[in-house]
């Protein structure tokens, strides 16, 4: 994937998470196209000074993944799984405090476990999942203060189109 730079700046501005997360979708209608549930995700890497919060270098996306469970018959490889595997290779580091992750429906606790656990700065998602969501919808893992790591949320970004991919997908399944 090419990198991606959509308005940089601090604070982070809505139109440049809607940016980031447009190329999410993209990766989401990949899913589709391959007949696996519309979900994308990418992750952008911006390292900040540890003392001023600023950034240090370009927004930049390092990494990309969508649904493939289906294919490689892994209950795992849900689309926020992969993005951050391949972001901790492309850092060589397991440690992703740099990162956002942008996905676009709200991760499951699978995911959101592994969000916690890689130390993540944020994460934006696009529709909510009532019946799996963990960052809101069933649990809030990403504010857990008995946990050792919380992170930022930022949800409903391009919610709709997230939401209306999602429906048409179920709908042409249903019809099959």
């Amino acid at each position: 994937m090419n990198e991606a730079t959509p308005s940089p700046g601090f604070p982070i501005s809505l139109d440049r998470d809607e940016a980031f997360m447009a190329l999410a979708l993209q990766e989401a209608e990949k899913a589709y196209a391959e007949d696996e549930v519309p979900i994308g995700a990418i992750v952008v890497f911006e390292p900040l000074d540890r003392e001023t919060r600023r950034p240090v270098a370009e927004a930049r996306v390092i990494a990309q993944g969508h649904n493939e469970r289906e294919r490689r018959n892994d209950p795992a490889a849900h689309a926020e799984f992969i993005a951050l595997e391949a972001a901790a290779r492309t850092l060589n580091a397991w440690r992703l405090s740099d990162c956002t992750l942008y996905v676009t429906l709200e991760p499951c606790l699978m995911c959101a476990g592994l969000m916690q656990q890689a130390r993540i700065r944020r994460c934006v998602f696009g529709a909510f999942d009532p019946k799996a969501g963990a960052l809101g919808s069933l649990y809030a893992v990403h504010e857990d203060k008995r946990l050792n790591h919380c992170f930022e949320v930022r949800s409903g970004v391009l919610e709709e189109e997230s939401a209306n991919l999602l429906r048409a997908f179920f709908a042409e399944k249903r019809m099959r």
